[in-house]
């Protein structure tokens, strides 16, 4: 099977590469029987690139050890589960994983817009030639069907780094992936456009529910990465401004400025340069964040490490697909004039404007602090930047990122009315200030500036939803429809709007959450059996400490009674893990969680005297951010579900 894998790969290699010309020969001479060759050879790579990773998967399931990549990922103490998913725990199983998902984005476009004959030869080529790229990374470079020497074979293998043995990393990186490398499908056909010169709405209409579908596989990856953060790594967090976290945030950016923007241009023709930029932008940020974690040019807990040749060759092929897009849209500027020009500041064209800037202020921010380190190493002395850098920068432009999620929807395109504007405003930002003053009380005024503004523009912003729910709805209960079928009527009939209320209203669940780490406290204790640690009106009484039986690891876990005042809640369990095989010590936290709060129990060490010594962190509002995120799923899913159009009666 391995020997199966690796040959697949070279003739997907040459189906690829044809594939490139056929599509611009295609493309070129609008030549139709070159076009069906390009689309014929997307097919054929998909088929070659599934048997690869099938390969590949097999060798894993089966520990076949001759192969380098599995000997250094995979051991027999792992559970199957854990053995298919360190396929994606290295770089050259990562890379084909990427180039698989590419391949099939490829030629599930090809299948889905066969009517759009002007773009596809186009589009195969681009398609085709990001999947050359990886097939010379995979074949020449970083091949994961390489063997050992016979002499070098072992009856086991290094193993999977034990932190990453955890069933959300069996999701997370699949979810991103299948977030970033989905971002190729609108790269190409706003390419392909540009190259054939059809600058009309075609690629527009074609990529919009691709974006949407990439764009919501990549939030969910990083939610999820933030939830395997808290969970596993036994620091009390979920989000550190790590360089690969970074990675995979700031083509987030730039695809969320571009799903709103791009309805600037559907509603009024304006933005068309803008929106060509930011789908450019964030296929290149995609691939940006890959070369992050695979180059070695930041330094990060999740990169793997990599030969100088393969940063060079990976920075190149980067600077490649920014100057092809960017010089393409160049050499077009003339034809992407727009019809509509911007005609009152206060309209909602302005508040999406507005609202792109601070998406690009906030990327340049992440972007720069995530490159300073390594620019001040090349200038001979290494600065790192941290958490406090970003966290300063960007809570302004998130405060007013959040209050444009409540005003956009209250002004009217175009030109807003003062009489409209107040009718529009008073309800959310009664909603906003009742909120501010009942928190300023309840805090007697003792509240920092950032969970007071925070909290209160929630309000607002909530304020602002729920006000365009209850006007729809009454309007449609007006006609004689119940509330739930005036609901379900709105959800179907404008999936994008109301849709999008459901996804700002995640946003607002996470901002609350957010807000709630101003109030974290973190305590560090040693104490002996029986004695107690009291924090907020919790009682931790530390029992025992039992050593872990465990076959592959050894430690400890301690015991400890939970008490709220005198009211037992539960019993703690933290642990301290020593794991034999890979030499690697790690800490699992015991987490006690409400809507409240969590109280999360790290085991930091057992001492000689029988003692432990404990990390304490309460985290309020923390689990707002995983409600969030689920309302965040279910309001993407509103607006992606399909709902056909009833068929209308033929006439006789």
């Amino acid at each position: 099977m391995s020997d199966l894998g690796f040959y697949t790969l070279r003739l997907a290699l040459l189906v690829s590469a044809t594939g490139v010309v056929a599509g611009i020969v295609g493309g070129a001479l609008r030549r139709e029987d070159w076009t069906r060759v390009a689309e014929r050879t997307v097919a054929v790579s998909f088929v070659f690139t599934s048997i690869a990773i099938g390969a590949l998967f097999w060798a894993f399931a089966t520990l076949d050890f001759q192969l380098s990549y599995v000997a250094n990922h995979a051991a027999r103490s792992m559970d199957l589960a854990y053995r298919i998913a360190a396929l994606w725990g290295g770089q050259a199983g990562s890379l084909l994983l990427w180039l698989w998902m590419v391949t099939a984005y490829a030629w599930l476009a090809m299948r889905s817009h066969r009517e759009s004959r002007s773009l596809m030869p186009w589009v195969a080529a681009v398609l085709q030639a990001n999947a050359v790229f990886f097939l010379i990374m995979l074949n020449f470079v970083s091949n994961p069907f390489d063997k050992l020497a016979p002499a070098q074979v072992l009856s086991d293998g290094q193993g999977l780094n034990p932190l990453l043995q955890h069933p959300v990393m069996m999701i997370h990186p699949v979810m991103l992936y299948i977030g970033l490398t989905g971002f190729v499908v609108p790269y190409a056909f706003a390419l392909a456009a540009m190259l054939s010169g059809e600058m009309g709405t075609a690629w527009l209409r074609a990529t919009r529910r691709w974006t949407l579908f990439a764009w919501f596989f990549l939030s969910v990856g990083i939610l999820l990465g933030g939830r395997w953060a808290y969970e596993v790594l036994g620091w009390g967090g979920y989000w550190a401004w790590d360089p690969v976290e970074n990675a995979s945030f700031m083509p987030w950016l730039a695809a969320t400025a571009y799903l709103h923007s791009v309805m600037v241009q559907e509603k009024r023709d304006m933005l068309k340069i803008w929106n060509l930029v930011l789908v450019g932008l964030t296929y290149v940020l995609c691939l940006f964040g890959t070369m992050l974690t695979r180059s070695g040019l930041v330094r990060s807990v999740h990169a793997f490490a990599q030969t100088e040749i393969f940063g060079v060759l990976f920075a190149t092929y980067v600077g490649l697909t920014a100057v092809i897009f960017f010089g393409v849209l160049l050499w077009r500027r003339p034809l992407l004039v727009g019809t509509s020009r911007l005609e009152s500041v206060v309209s909602r064209e302005s508040g999406f404007i507005m609202n792109n800037w601070i998406f690009m202020a906030i990327l340049g921010v992440v972007f720069c602090g995530t490159l300073f380190p390594k620019i001040t190493e090349w200038f001979g002395k290494e600065i790192l930047v941290g958490p406090a850098y970003f966290n300063a920068v960007n809570a302004p432009l998130a405060l007013l990122l959040l209050l444009l999620t409540g005003v956009g929807p209250l002004i009217a395109w175009r030109r807003a009315t003062p009489t409209n504007l107040r009718r529009q405003f008073i309800l959310p930002t009664t909603f906003g200030l009742v909120t501010a003053v009942v928190l300023a009380l309840v805090f007697r005024f003792d509240i920092g500036f950032f969970p007071l503004a925070t909290w209160s523009l929630s309000a607002f912003v909530v304020g602002t939803i729920g006000q365009e729910y209850t006007r729809a709805m009454r309007a449609r209960m007006r006609r004689g429809e119940s509330a739930l079928t005036a609901l379900t009527t709105l959800l179907r009939k404008n999936q994008r709007r109301y849709g999008g209320y459901v996804v700002h209203l995640g946003m607002v669940f996470i901002f609350v959450g957010i807000a709630g780490a101003a109030f974290n406290e973190e305590r560090l204790e040693n104490l002996v059996p029986g004695d107690a640690v009291a924090m907020n009106g919790y009682r931790l009484e530390y029992r025992t400490a039992v050593p872990i039986p465990h076959q592959h690891y050894g430690g400890a876990t301690a015991r400890i009674a939970l008490y709220e005042q005198d009211r037992p809640l539960a019993t703690m369990t933290p642990e301290k893990r020593m794991y034999w095989l890979e030499q690697q010590p790690a800490s699992i936290p015991s987490v006690y969680s409400t809507l409240r709060e969590d109280l999360y129990v790290i085991l930091t060490a057992i001492e000689t005297d029988g003692s432990a010594t404990l990390k304490i962190y309460r985290n309020p509002l923390v689990n707002w951010i995983w409600i969030g995120g689920w309302t965040f799923v279910v309001g993407t899913l509103v607006i992606m579900w399909p709902h056909p159009e009833p068929r209308r009666a033929s006439r006789t």
